[in-house]
């Protein structure tokens, strides 16, 4: 007697798409495949007067050899505290971080996305995208929210990198921000904020920047913004020293890549800049 087995093939009950190669692009994938899980193709539903989490100041600051991002721990949905230690700064590859304000989860389910489309790429390519490439994919995505933005539920990312392919290393730290239609906007100052509180952060930082200074200087600089921007924001949290949440700050040089800095540095530069401002309460 003949005997067949039922066994189906190996991955017989995926479609065709997801065993080849296909594009490069993570997101094209997704849209042709499963577009409901898009953030910016996901329906906004009618209007009306939900309070959802919003995440809010974010700081960048190119420094000699390199560039960092930092952003308060606060999420306010409407006029309460909706979350007191929520991250807002990603390393999303070895060489680059973004920051995200705006509708909390719309804006950590894009990095997220962000961040495997760039692994996706570069596993498909046997290389990593340039450091303009990653900004134009980030502009890209940011697009694809338009509809969903202009229902009141925008997230405004902003984007820092090592270019390891420019001419000067110390020089190789950029900033670039975008706006809720996917504009892309090179910060060329060396620093720049998003967020409620951006305009006292970005207020601080122009009488503080020193393009010449190095890392630690840099993270103490933008401690220092998001408490001058926490001291008038009431959507921005300041250094929450009683229950040890302090900013988060992510640092990006040559050497080391993209890395996050430990509790406990964030921890020592917090706390000496409460410090210093109770000495001298008027700024």
């Amino acid at each position: 007697m003949e005997h067949t087995s039922s066994r189906p093939e190996p991955g017989a009950a995926l479609p065709a798409a997801y065993l080849s190669a296909g594009t490069s692009s993570f997101t094209d994938f997704l849209r042709a495949q499963a577009p409901e899980l898009l953030p910016g193709r996901r329906s906004a539903g009618a209007p009306g007067t939900v309070d959802v989490p919003h995440g809010t100041t974010i700081v960048a600051i190119v420094y000699a050899g390199g560039v960092l991002i930092a952003g308060d721990r606060r999420a306010t949905s409407g006029n309460l505290i909706a979350q007191r230690d929520m991250d807002k700064v990603y390393v999303t590859d070895d060489y680059s971080a973004v920051g995200v304000a705006g509708t909390a989860g719309l804006a950590v389910e894009l990095v997220r996305l962000y961040a495997v489309q760039l692994q996706h790429y570069e596993k498909l390519e046997g290389t990593s995208l340039s450091l303009d490439g990653k900004t134009n994919q980030l502009a890209t995505m940011v697009r694809g929210n338009l509809e969903t933005a202009m229902a009141g539920l925008a997230v405004m990312p902003m984007f820092v990198g090592y270019d390891t392919d420019a001419t000067d290393p110390a020089k190789a730290g950029r900033v670039v921000s975008f706006d809720v239609a996917g504009g892309r906007y090179e910060e060329r100052a060396g620093y720049h904020a998003v967020g409620s509180g951006s305009l006292f952060a970005k207020s601080a930082l122009k009488k503080t920047y020193d393009p010449e200074a190095d890392v630690n200087t840099a993270v103490r600089r933008a401690v220092e913004a998001l408490y001058d921007a926490a001291d008038d924001d009431s959507a921005t949290g300041g250094p929450d020293v009683g229950r040890r949440i302090y900013p988060s700050v992510i640092t990006i040089d040559g050497e080391h890549g993209a890395v996050k800095l430990p509790d406990e540095r964030a921890a020592e530069v917090a706390t000496a800049v409460v410090a210093e401002r109770g000495d001298s309460p008027r700024g």
